[in-house]
């Protein structure tokens, strides 16, 4: 199995470095705490909420209980409890890093100060290095998590795919009341690249945004009017306004590339690394021989498929550089069109500045379903200073270090309110967040903000909790509204005044009504714009403002679904004449699939075999193409004693081939007893 190490991903020591060389001691620490105030944290620090009594377990590299701000293993320590699956009978001491700065970010207590800095760690070692990890130790430590009464569960690690067993044991935690926290994980900016368990339906799975810092730089290139994505490279510094010029393409960027070509005042575009085997062209000599050359910025594509990070600062850079002018870094396949398109004389525009709620690039999308939303939230999750082993610090990013952000402010709402279940913590969370928004000022889509990014001073300050938090509806060209009801649960005093609105698609007439603290929507459509359309809606309640994101699937076609004793009947419906179905269910709890299919002449069914919700997806082929439908039902009829039966039905040729079979070795058993008890 494949360990995606969401740890180490970017290490800034030379930014810590140059800080360090420019700011008084007092002041570095407070820049090294940007995240945990940035965050909301004050308010709850004023109250004396800091996470005492809530025990947090750490499935990771394990914990360094010897660093000052981690200090102590046993009931007196730091880390109270928790166990070593790669070394048994030993402590779960981390010799890699990873764990012991998720830790940090959680309830380190000295010089840096976590989220809930109070509170207590459980450490389950599941990884050595970092490098690789067994989904059956991830399994093994989420039991021991829940043996070991831990309150939050936090998993920074996981595969790039879909992993059942792991999913389960998730469940597990869930139902024991185990509020569980997981990363994103770093394969984005892609969608569709969240894996387990960042993809269970009950965790809070959480992607990274940059941080209050100086360092959160991004970009903008457009092109003749078209956006291209761009990354900063770490080194370029804020332009005060953007700057325009013409694109020129330099080749490798090497002194010899631009010798015959004007590049003055001009946008220079190079092909990253270089056309001589083994020439280490850094991206900082590049830098220097454009704006010798008189460029006014840089824009460098990836030699490789994919867009990346790179860095203008490095160890093995010239003494006494410093860049010139910005540079960032695009996606090969857009760099090489951008590179094939300037013989017209394009027009770039460029501009680089600070904003920390910004999804960084690397942090992973969903969807994972059609029927709920992932990630679900978004934390600081880049250029985070966290404790490392051997009393260390040190500068990294990825979302394994947002997901603490997420597991600590739980811990303080659990603090403040222990009674609260777990989906209503996670409800707190998700509500009161704040908007995350590109470059361009518009709000990330729900695929990659989630709800948006975490707020704990919003969600402390909360007097009402939203079942659901969030939400995803079907319609069709047959079935143009859709409703849905929310419980509206009152805590700490609210009041009875709710203030609803609706921001989504303008063909969408939204109503609502209030009844005894249940809040009922419709969402009518009002015109033909099939496809997938996102929106929110917004409660205002005593102050403070709770977003509820959707999900509307709007599609031709349609499926319906009845049950009929232990069976699901479907109906399929579409506009055209359809020729062939294939259709998926899913039990929400546990996620397994069973398929059918059905014709016009055929109808199509499947067994169930416990209460709860199931996922439908359907698969029509109209006139050679194929179309989604989608619906949900709840079953809550079936016998406890209803289950799926063990036996194995074979086809009756099967049968009488088994059957004899059985006979013939029968006799041949009889014949080797006979002749056995003969010899005796």
């Amino acid at each position: 199995m494949k360990f995606l190490v969401f740890s180490l991903m970017i290490v800034f020591v030379v930014s810590f470095i140059l800080f360090q060389s420019t700011l008084s001691e007092n002041e570095i620490q407070t820049y090294l705490q940007r995240s945990v105030p940035y965050v909301g944290t004050e308010i709850l620090r004023i109250d004396g909420i800091d996470g005492t009594g809530i025990k947090i377990a750490v499935i990771d590299t394990g914990v360094d209980f010897n660093h000052p701000d981690l200090f102590g293993w046993g009931p007196d320590g730091k880390v109270i409890g928790g166990y070593n699956f790669i070394h048994e009978g030993e402590p779960p001491l981390d010799t890699n890093g990873h764990g012991t700065q998720v830790a940090g970010v959680i309830a380190a207590d000295g010089q840096i100060v976590g989220i809930a800095p109070k509170a207590k760690i459980l450490a389950y070692k599941v990884s050595e290095d970092g490098e690789g990890v067994s989904s059956e130790l991830i399994i093994r430590a989420i039991e021991k998590a829940i043996e070991d009464g831990a309150d939050i569960i936090n998993i920074s690690l996981g595969v790039n795919k879909t992993n059942t067993k792991i999913d389960r044991a998730v469940n597990l935690a869930l139902e024991k009341g185990i509020f569980v926290v997981t990363a994103a994980g770093n394969d984005g900016p892609g969608f569709k690249t969240i894996g387990s368990p960042g993809r269970n339906f009950g965790s809070v799975t959480v992607g990274a945004t940059y941080n209050n810092l100086t360092s959160s730089l991004v970009a903008t290139l457009e092109i003749d009017e078209k956006p291209y994505i761009v990354i900063p490279m770490v080194g370029s510094s804020k332009l005060d306004e953007p700057i325009i010029g013409k694109i020129i393409f330099g080749g490798f960027g090497k002194i010899e590339n631009l010798k015959e070509i004007d590049v003055k005042d001009a946008i220079l575009i190079v092909e990253r690394g270089s056309d001589v085997e083994g020439e280490l062209l850094y991206f900082s000599i590049k830098e220097k021989n454009a704006a010798n050359a008189g460029a006014i910025a840089m824009i460098v594509y990836n030699n490789i498929s994919g867009i990346f990070l790179g860095e203008l600062i490095h160890e093995l850079v010239e003494p006494g550089y410093e860049p010139q002018i910005p540079v960032v870094s695009i996606d090969r396949k857009e760099g090489i069109e951008i590179k094939e398109s300037i013989e017209n004389g394009n027009e770039a525009v460029m501009h680089l500045f600070y904003n920390p709620d910004f999804v960084a690039h690397f942090s992973s999308r969903g969807p994972v379903s059609a029927f709920y939303i992932k990630p679900d939230i978004v934390a600081p999750g880049a250029y985070i200073n966290s404790t490392q082993i051997n009393g260390l610090y040190n500068f990294t990013s990825g979302t394994s270090y947002a997901a603490p952000h997420v597991s600590g402010a739980a811990a303080l709402l659990l603090q403040k309110n222990p009674e609260l279940h777990h989906h209503e913590i996670k409800s707190l969370l998700l509500t009161t967040v704040v908007p995350v928004t590109d470059a361009y000022g518009k709000e990330f889509s729900i695929n990659a903000a989630g709800s948006g990014r975490l707020d704990i001073g919003n969600a402390y300050g909360a007097k009402l909790i939203i079942m659901p938090p969030n939400f995803v509806v079907n319609v069709s060209s047959d079935q143009l509204i859709a409703e849905k009801q929310f419980e509206l649960k009152l805590i700490n005093g609210g009041s009875d005044n709710f203030d609803v609105e609706f921001e989504g698609p303008e063909f969408i007439k939204f109503t609502h009504i209030i009844e005894d603290k249940t809040l009922k929507i419709k969402m009518n459509m009002t015109e033909e714009n099939y496809g997938d359309h996102e929106g929110k809606i917004i409660i205002n309640h005593d102050n403070t403002r709770y977003v509820i994101p959707f999900l509307l699937h709007y599609t031709q076609g349609s499926i319906s679904v009845n049950q009929q004793n232990q069976k699901l009947v479907f109906d399929i419906y579409h506009p055209e004449e359809w020729s062939f179905v294939k259709i998926s269910v899913t039990n929400s709890k546990d996620g397994k699939t069973d398929t059918t299919t059905a014709t016009p002449n055929k109808k199509a069914s499947i067994e169930i075999y416990e209460n709860g919700e199931y996922w439908i997806d359907a698969k029509i082929r109209v006139n050679g193409n194929t179309t989604n439908a989608f619906n949900t039902i709840d079953i809550n009829s079936l016998a406890e004693n209803s289950h799926r039966s063990e036996i194995i039905n074979f086809p009756v040729k099967q049968i009488g081939i088994i059957a004899g079979i059985v006979i013939i070795i029968g006799i041949f058993g009889l014949i080797k007893r006979k002749q056995s008890i003969v010899e005796v």
